[in-house]
């Protein structure tokens, strides 16, 4: 069984990719979380992973590190879980977007950090509504094109969906107002049983590391 090092649920978007990707895709394995900030956390990671970041998986003794190196890992050895499209234009497109995710809307991160447990609808959101509005014709324009056949971007829940998944996460938190399809495809991922019991865990963490805090952990 594969082992999945997470930080902070609460917190840690890029840990939340993983971990719903292979969750929500019907793959087992265990969970190990270390805190964000904290000794137990270089000391749990320095043992696996040179880049001493979250998530890594743990096949055996073989570490795979960076979110989408993972996903693409627990695809190719579990192929029924049908983590990418099988049309191949189809899983083109859910990797350029997933990619773009992976390395992009840097202001959406800096602005709007995960936060699950909070409600800041309140806050200044304006220097990340580029990246806002980009994400939101992305959900529109890949249902209309590739979404027949189910709620997610390409009809089935995939790795895509899970990369997008803090994004869902970041829109209720910061009260992003959302219409029609938009808020149709959000429900769809909030709904999702794996995503409900991230949510659920994230809220009953004790001890929330300082909002001001960077975040330690990788793409």
């Amino acid at each position: 069984m594969y082992t999945l090092i997470i930080a902070n649920k609460n917190y840690s978007s890029w840990s939340l990719r993983a971990w719903l990707a292979l969750r929500a895709g019907g793959i087992a394995f265990k969970e190990q979380k270390v805190g964000l900030f904290t000794d137990e956390f270089a000391r749990a990671l320095e043992k696996v992973s040179p880049a001493g970041l979250v998530p890594v998986l743990l096949d055996g003794d073989f570490a795979v590190w960076d979110s989408l190196a993972i996903c693409e890992y627990a695809a190719e050895r579990n192929p029924q879980a049908q983590l990418w499209p099988a049309d191949p234009r189809a899983r083109a497109r859910a990797r350029s977007l997933a990619a773009q995710m992976h390395s992009g809307f840097t202001q959406l991160r800096n602005v709007l950090p995960m936060n699950v447990e909070a409600h800041l609808a309140g806050i200044d959101i304006s220097e990340a509504q580029q990246d806002i509005s980009r994400i939101q014709a992305i959900w529109q324009d890949t249902r209309a094109e590739f979404g027949a056949g189910g709620p997610f971007l390409f009809g089935r829940f995939g790795i895509v969906d899970a990369f997008y998944a803090p994004v869902v996460s970041r829109f209720v938190t910061y009260g992003v107002p959302v219409v029609g399809s938009v808020r149709e495809y959000m429900d769809a991922v909030l709904a999702l049983p794996a995503m409900q019991e991230w949510t659920k865990e994230a809220r009953a963490e004790a001890n929330f590391v300082p909002e001001d805090e960077p975040y330690r952990t990788q793409r």
